[in-house]
């Protein structure tokens, strides 16, 4: 028995709830290119991270032009073809916009766990640290694969909750919440470690690495949260589930986004901080000419001398960790 807004209602709610954050992440795509090409040479560009960046505003583009045609054949096409109305035409699982739409969103999620789990491989440089949220991203590609085919198989008039389809789909939320915040957390807890080795030697740096935890960890929040309230509304067979999986497609763009603009705003301040403690040699009274015109010379062109960064390596034979140079650079 499913309870909550009617279908239909709840089809148009979401569609321009999905429009309004769909509408914020192609902001925040757009801030994220510049972040990665802005002055930079092309050999110097993030190319891996680039290419996610445009699949995510693909694959969300897709989803919301699949929701309007969906809105449209519920609500105008096929409104008088069904006896109880466009609700029960939004209750049948077996049409094609609603097969096509997840799909869409279990690709999405599989690209975006996968990311995450690549930033923390990137952080850890070990693959055994990212065993489990491998085998929890296998289990989401499974459950959600499996969800998919049911999907697709299913009668028409079957709903979503449909016992044989509820249990997979229930599945597929857990693993990819379990996902999220195991890889998340693990990626944020290294950064914050590495830190706290480096802020001993260098001030500066707790003030450009933290706001790039704090931001990982506010992704990670924004993203679980969204994920823990579908899961919550379809155990409980409410009718806002879908709702909220279909706003769950934006936010997992936006929480995608964010970070890359952070580390992008990090690595400036990093730069200007450099800057600012960069030593220019001093001007110097002169009488003749010659002096004075290699004055103007070393006026124009000023000495800089830059602090060179601090790596923290994990020695198998020694306890003790090894820096070389100032605050770490993250290009995750």
């Amino acid at each position: 028995m499913t309870s909550g807004i009617p279908l239909d209602a709840g089809a148009l709610m979401s569609t321009v709830l999905e429009g309004i954050l769909y509408g914020l992440s192609i902001l925040l795509f757009i801030g994220t290119v510049w972040s990665l090409t802005y002055k930079r040479h092309k050999q110097d560009i993030n190319l891996p991270i680039l290419i996610v960046a445009v699949l995510l505003l693909i694959l969300s583009t897709a989803h919301m032009i699949v929701n309007i045609v969906r809105v449209e054949d519920g609500l105008v096409t096929n409104r008088y073809e069904y006896p109880n109305g466009p609700s029960e035409y939004f209750a049948d699982v077996s049409q094609k916009t609603y097969v096509i739409k997840h799909l869409i969103y279990v690709l999405q999620t599989l690209l975006a766990d996968g990311v995450v789990i690549y930033r923390c491989y990137v952080v850890w440089q070990s693959v055994w640290i990212v065993v489990l949220p491998i085998i929890l991203w296998c289990s989401v590609a499974v459950t959600g694969v499996i969800a998919i085919y049911s999907v697709s198989q299913a009668s028409t008039g079957d709903g979503i909750f449909v016992k044989a389809l509820a249990q997979w789909v229930t599945a597929f939320f857990a693993s990819t919440i379990a996902t999220n915040l195991l890889s998340s957390g693990l990626l944020a807890y290294r950064i914050w470690i590495i830190q706290r080795g480096v802020s001993g030697v260098n001030n500066t740096s707790r003030n450009t690495v933290m706001p790039v935890v704090r931001v990982l960890v506010d992704a990670a929040i924004l993203y679980s949260a969204a994920l823990l309230t579908a899961l919550i509304l379809f155990v409980s067979g409410n009718n806002g589930q879908d709702a909220v999986v279909d706003m769950a497609m934006p936010i997992m763009s936006i929480a995608f986004y964010m970070v890359l603009i952070r580390i992008a705003l990090n690595k400036k301040q990093h730069n200007y901080v450099s800057t600012q403690s960069s030593i220019s040699i001093p001007r110097r009274a002169v009488t003749s000419e010659a002096e004075q015109e290699r004055a103007q010379q070393y006026a124009m062109k000023p000495l800089q001398v830059h602090v060179s960064k601090f790596t923290h390596q994990e020695r198998p034979s020694s306890s003790k960790d090894s820096m070389k140079g100032t605050s770490p650079s993250y290009d995750v």
